[in-house]
């Protein structure tokens, strides 16, 4: 035991040291990213809130399209969130390159007044995700931040055998896993790095699994196949289950408007918080487009996608779950329901690692419990540092007073 205690070490400790910068930045981004949602959605609440008028009736979104068009016609959204909530404008989705905002009643197309938090946190996340390295050097950057994470994977699980309390005792836990505040120098560092490292560890071990399917390729697909399921292609998104949509094209019959779809998916979902419509790339809002699809349909296609809507609904678990309603383009019938529930086991529990990666799976207390956690694994790195830098280089006045 002891030969094994010495080993592991070593290991932990040559492992911090290599990786120790990767992980600290991992970390100190990882603790801001965790409530990215929340902070933007505060810092652009001006864009986001509307007042209501007397009349409080809502223009078309086919108008508000039109309108989001001509004040921006570099501009093409992928999606059109409309909330349940009345004071709530609609969203006009850029895909990564942030949104634009409607408001329903006045048809004034907003934009927050500042986007430096969505700015500042998207760089985080660049540096999160590969070390804000340019396009031509990414895979770089998310290779090296990769192995950090395996790093700081295995530092975890051999610090949690590390730092567990020798003693089975009262007083022998409360000097590994409390913190002293009266000490100081290497006892302080050592204390520090043994308890916040204790009381993190379980959380960090269940961060870094779950970043694995988000590095890997193989990880990912290793969550599918525990299931015995093939791991779907790559892709932006899954297909829906089940068999492939065949929808015939009405002859003379136009495609519904965004109205219409969105006043049946509501007729089939009228406790729903949230209607996102997925929009045709390139076209404006058109045209629904299937989530799946990489390209641009033909003019005319011989089976045109569906019509998709994604709800959400109050209450529903996991926290992020959503419904996809498939509708037909042209009739509005519902084609197929998609719950988190229909899901196949494999897909259920990728979407499980992604979303408990950032906490949000289980709700503001997770998120808060996965940044304090991260920054307890800054200040991991810090006194990994300070100790090695103490073993190693020994301060001159400490070898004087020898």
């Amino acid at each position: 035991m002891p030969l094994l205690r010495s080993v592991l070490f070593w290991l932990h400790l040559a492992a911090g040291l290599i990786a120790g910068l990767v992980i600290g930045v991992m970390c100190a981004t990882g603790a801001a990213l965790a409530f990215e949602k929340e902070l933007v959605a505060w810092a652009e609440r001006d864009a986001r809130r509307v007042d209501i008028p007397a009349s409080s009736a809502r223009l078309p979104l086919a108008e508000l399209t039109r309108r989001v068009r001509t004040a921006h016609p570099a501009a093409r959204p992928t999606a059109v969130i409309v909330s349940a909530d009345p004071r709530a404008a609609v969203t006009f989705q850029l895909g990564r390159d942030g949104a634009l905002y409607a408001d329903p009643y006045t048809g004034a197309i907003r934009t927050p007044a500042s986007t430096r938090v969505r700015d500042f946190l998207h760089t985080l996340e660049e540096w999160h995700r590969w070390l804000a390295l340019g396009d031509d050097r990414r895979p770089i950057g998310k290779a090296v931040n990769g192995a950090g994470n395996l790093a700081f994977c295995f530092l975890a699980l051999s610090g949690l055998y590390l730092w567990w309390p020798r003693s089975w005792s009262v007083r022998g836990f409360k000097t590994v896993a409390l913190l002293n505040g009266r000490l100081t120098g290497k006892a302080r560092d050592f204390n520090w790095h043994n308890a916040v490292g204790l009381w993190c560890a379980p959380v960090l071990i269940a961060l870094t699994l779950t970043a694995l399917p988000i590095s890997y390729r193989w990880a990912s697909n290793g969550v599918f196949q525990v299931f015995g399921e093939t791991p779907p292609p790559p892709g932006p998104a899954a297909a829906p289950a089940g068999p492939a949509l065949a929808i015939v094209r009405p002859e003379d019959t136009p495609p519904l408007d965004p109205d219409a779809l969105l006043a049946r998916a509501r007729a089939l979902a009228p406790d729903a918080e949230s209607f996102t419509l997925r929009l045709a790339a390139g076209n404006g809002g058109r045209e629904a487009r299937h989530p799946d699809a990489n390209a641009a349909a033909p003019a005319r296609p011989s089976s045109p996608p569906p019509a998709t809507v994604v709800i959400r609904t109050p209450g529903a678990w996991p926290r992020t779950a959503a419904t996809t309603l498939y509708l037909h383009p042209f009739t509005g019938e519902l084609l197929r329901r998609e719950s988190f529930g229909d899901l196949t086991p494999g897909r259920r529990a990728r979407t499980w690692t992604r979303f408990l990666h950032t906490g949000e799976a289980l709700g503001l207390g997770s998120q808060l419990v996965a940044a304090l956690a991260c920054l307890g694994g800054c200040l991991l790195v810090y006194t990994d540092f300070a100790l090695a830098w103490r073993r190693f280089l020994p301060r001159r006045d400490a070898s004087r007073a020898t």
